[in-house]
């Protein structure tokens, strides 16, 4: 039989909306209802619109190189995007070690191994900073002169690996033998690192 009214129609609804809610057993049987239909449409649905990749897993990320996605006038171009570096980095240049260089690891060192009973770490480091990297200093400060145990440089320095900008020396002491950096700046050659040598 039809249902004519308003109010007819209201109790229906009721009815229906109100079903989950009259049990626990009828609260879980929608539940177990929803979701077998949320999985139905989640499996129709792609089937319908034809998604035929679905179980290749994600498409792969293309890594795009600035100078490639320009475009000329004639329209897009044909050759695959880069991914890769194509040209290898940039190696420093091999040298034959510049005597500047070399003076300057020989006279550093000498600054280094100068440190009367009673100097200050400041007056230390302002023998050492006319050889020195402006980088590098902050770090020479951390150093207490009283801790170094040479006294004295006892030979030339060596060139172990030697660049167009950047060298590195053995310098022999009376204590340990210091591994000097020296590179190449607007200003000339400065110390830019030092360590023990092995």
């Amino acid at each position: 039989m039809p249902i004519r009214t308003n109010r007819g129609r209201a109790a229906v609804y009721r009815r229906l909306w109100g079903f989950p809610l009259r049990s626990p057993r009828h609260l879980v049987a929608t539940g177990i209802a929803v979701a077998v239909l949320i999985t139905a449409i989640g499996i129709a649905v792609p089937q319908f619109l034809g998604n035929k990749g679905g179980d290749q897993g994600p498409a792969p990320v293309q890594i795009r190189d600035p100078a490639s996605t320009r475009q000329s006038s004639a329209g897009p171009s044909s050759m695959p995007m880069s991914t890769r570096l194509t040209a290898p980095l940039v190696q420093p240049t091999s040298a034959a070690p510049n005597p500047d260089a070399l003076n300057t690891a020989k006279v550093w060192a000498q600054a280094w191994v100068n440190h009367p009973a009673g100097i200050t770490n400041a007056q230390w480091l302002d023998g050492l900073r006319p050889y020195t990297t402006e980088e590098f200093l902050p770090q020479m400060s951390t150093v207490d002169p009283a801790n170094i145990p040479a006294t004295r440089v006892t030979g030339d320095p060596v060139a172990t690996t030697s660049y167009t900008s950047s060298l590195q020396a053995v310098v022999p002491t009376d204590g340990p033998k210091l591994s000097i950096t020296v590179s190449q700046t607007p200003a000339g050659w400065r110390v830019s690192g030092y360590d023990q040598a092995s």
